[in-house]
């Protein structure tokens, strides 16, 4: 009798998970006919859309079309085609969020800063403010991926990728630095800081009496200005005297040397401006194709594709665009990553700061002495010329 009762258990045990395994089978056939969103029943979604979002949803992007139309009739342009529900724009924020944080607090953060979402933590669970609610939605509701166990785990794989690729750089900084032969010139850009020593000072152009029209009317205001002439001329003597210009063609070398320079700089620092608005292009499109690319599948492995396509026109517009100009940009025709391309734009910005420092530096540099030379044209009384040859040695101090 007893054993009867067990194969008895075990069949409807048996029976019941075959039962479940064919009844999710079935549902998902008929979710895919008749072109419903499916909802796995064994397993928690890692984005979960429920059918009021969905169709919430469709609802916001028809009337955001209907909007869009009304719009160009009006000849205007659109701000925007694609809709997003409050989850969908949490969802986004988070995904954003989580990719370059090492850690909550970071985590916490970047979403308030960036998108004005507020993160609670309450037994275990987090919760997310939508800046326009004013009721938490928690991680549970929107997904597996937006719950505290997922995003500490992907928190704790940023930072081990951070500390590798710290690593790497390091040692191949220190690989290159003992590679380098000790006869090498180095970069001109780099030493001139050094060599070419450059403290502002409040030095100002000497001012032109008879191009002044106040002065000529109002010869009170002239005398105030041969005054200030005259500080500024002492000044200008007193300049290069310290800094040692003995001759007036010598101030010229410095002048041109250091506006030599100048331009040098300028084109370092706007060749990093180039190379970083293209990698600024690539992070946006690589958003785009990501976001876009869930709806790209769904049209793929529909059966209606042309009734797809109408419902989803400016997601799939999106996606085609962003796949077409990441293509054209990579020579063996794969994807780049975006955690990889934000690395990279982490290495530009401060090679562009720094080469930002170094070309300022430069510029001031260039101003004062062009200064300098204009002050000392008008003490001689000559025009800012070369000297011929006769006149190369002439002292100036």
């Amino acid at each position: 009798m007893e054993r009867a009762c067990d194969s008895r258990a075990g069949y409807k045990h048996h029976l019941s998970k075959d039962y479940l395994i064919h009844l999710k089978q079935s549902l998902m056939d008929l979710c895919h006919r008749e072109h419903l969103h499916q909802v796995d029943l064994l397993a928690p979604a890692e984005k979960k859309v429920t059918d009021r979002e969905y169709h919430a949803g469709r609802r916001g992007q028809k009337k955001l079309d209907e909007r869009n139309r009304q719009i160009l009739a009006d000849g205007l342009p659109i701000r925007r085609t694609a809709f997003q529900t409050q989850k969908d724009f949490l969802r986004s924020a988070i995904e954003a969020s989580a990719v370059s944080s090492c850690s909550r607090e970071e985590f916490q953060k970047l979403l308030l800063e960036k998108y004005n979402v507020t993160l609670k933590v309450s037994r275990g669970r987090f919760s997310y403010l939508h800046p326009e609610r004013g009721k938490y939605i928690t991680g549970r509701m929107l997904g597996t991926h937006y719950e505290e166990d997922y995003l500490l785990k992907l928190f704790g794989e940023n930072s081990k990728s951070k500390e590798y690729k710290k690593e790497t750089i390091a040692s191949e900084t220190l690989n290159a630095e003992s590679e380098q032969p000790a006869d090498q010139p180095s970069d001109p850009l780099q030493e001139a800081p050094v060599s070419i020593l450059f403290i502002k000072s409040d030095l100002r152009l000497v001012t032109n009496l008879q191009d002044c029209v106040k002065a000529q009317q109002n010869a009170a205001y002239a005398n105030k200005v041969k005054l200030s002439n005259l500080k500024e001329m002492a000044k200008t003597v007193a300049y290069i005297q310290e800094r040692g210009y003995n001759t007036r063609d010598s101030l010229e070398d410095s002048f041109s040397e250091v506006k030599n320079l100048a331009s040098s700089s300028r084109k370092v620092l706007k060749d990093t401006e180039d190379k970083l608005r293209i990698l600024n292009e690539q992070i946006h499109y690589t958003g785009q194709y990501l976001a876009n690319k869930s709806v790209y599948r769904q049209f793929c492995r529909s059966k209606h594709k042309g009734q797809f396509r109408e419902e989803h026109s400016a997601e799939i517009a999106l996606y085609e665009s962003a796949r077409k100009f990441l293509q054209g940009q990579s020579a063996d025709g794969r994807l780049p990553s975006i955690k990889l391309l934000k690395a990279e734009k982490e290495q530009l910005l401060q090679k562009k700061k720094e080469e930002q420092k170094n070309y300022h530096y430069y510029r001031d540099y260039q101003r004062e002495l062009n200064t300098v030379c204009s002050n000392v044209n008008k003490i001689l009384g000559q025009a800012r010329t070369r000297q011929p040859e006769k006149q190369k040695g002439a002292d100036i101090s």
